[in-house]
């Protein structure tokens, strides 16, 4: 049976994390993949660099069409983000090797992320009232299409929805009803999807900040409340915000917005992922 997760979000969904670009327009290589296994409190990850490249996990595939390009499928590793490159990951690396440590059954990770776009707009859901984001639309037919192309036995286990930060630049409308459209994606999803017990997971918005501007602070505890609410089960709430490492020891000291594109930030965003997905499929 293949174990099937879907994964949604934005730009921090899509994949800003360096894997080993360095020199000058990446902060000579601080924070990247590279340099961050190097501490040995993160030995646990080790095996996500060889040496050369991000090594390839068999027992667990991807699926992620980014915007205007075709479908990028293969054995999860590095490069399933907008970018041509293999240059960058995001939390599906981490998510994957952890779920799938703990799978005997092949894993499918099915990724729907793009960059700046809203809850309040661009992934509306239909029972938040107003008119349906395209993206949202998109979402639930990328996931369609990509389900059908399993063969044999399938099983999905868990959403995922690792998203704030276009949301949270409009705090006077779309901050204030991120919780009740949070909780209407949740239940369009599962609706749409004929999956009506389908386990959520909703990450904190991580950003640049700990302890964030007060504005920020109640977009996450709106995201805190739609998973809390008994109304939303099963989901799980995951805080992601002791994550946040320096900008002067990332790469990208100028992209708050994207975590500085700081590695470790990111594996453990997604370890942090993995370990609530398997937690609450196992309820």
């Amino acid at each position: 049976m293949t174990r099937i997760h879907l994964l949604a979000g934005q730009s921090n969904m899509e994949g800003q994390a360096v894997v080993d670009l360095s020199g000058r327009d990446y902060n000579e290589g601080k924070g990247t993949l590279v340099d961050v296994l190097k501490r040995p409190e993160l030995s646990r990850f080790a095996g996500l660099w060889n040496g050369t490249q991000v090594p390839e996990r068999a027992n667990v595939r991807v699926a992620y069409r980014p915007e205007g390009r075709p479908w990028k499928t293969g054995a999860l590793g590095a490069g399933f983000t907008p970018y041509l490159d293999s240059h960058h990951f995001g939390p599906e690396l981490a998510y994957g090797h952890v779920v799938g440590a703990r799978r005997s059954d092949p894993v499918l990770l099915i990724k729907c992320a793009w960059g700046g776009k809203s809850l309040s707009r661009d992934f509306r859901p239909p029972s938040a009232g107003g008119p349906v984001g395209r993206y949202y639309a998109r979402m639930i037919d990328d996931f369609r299409e990509a389900i059908a192309r399993v063969p044999g036995p399938k099983r999905v286990d868990a959403f995922v929805w690792y998203h704030g930060w276009n949301d949270g630049i409009d705090p006077v409308h779309a901050v204030p009803e991120y919780q009740s459209n949070l909780q209407a994606l949740v239940r369009d999803v599962r609706s749409d999807l004929a999956l009506p017990h389908l386990p959520a997971v909703v990450g904190e918005i991580t950003g640049p900040w700990r302890t964030a501007p007060p504005e920020w602070e109640r977009l996450r505890s709106a995201q805190r409340a739609a998973a809390e609410d008994p109304a939303t089960r099963p989901a799980i709430f995951v805080p992601t915000r002791d994550f946040v490492r320096a900008p002067e020891d990332s790469p990208n000291p100028g992209h708050g917005h994207h975590e500085f594109g700081n590695a470790e930030t990111l594996l453990l965003v997604g370890e942090a992922l993995g370990k609530a997905a398997l937690r609450i499929a196992a309820r």
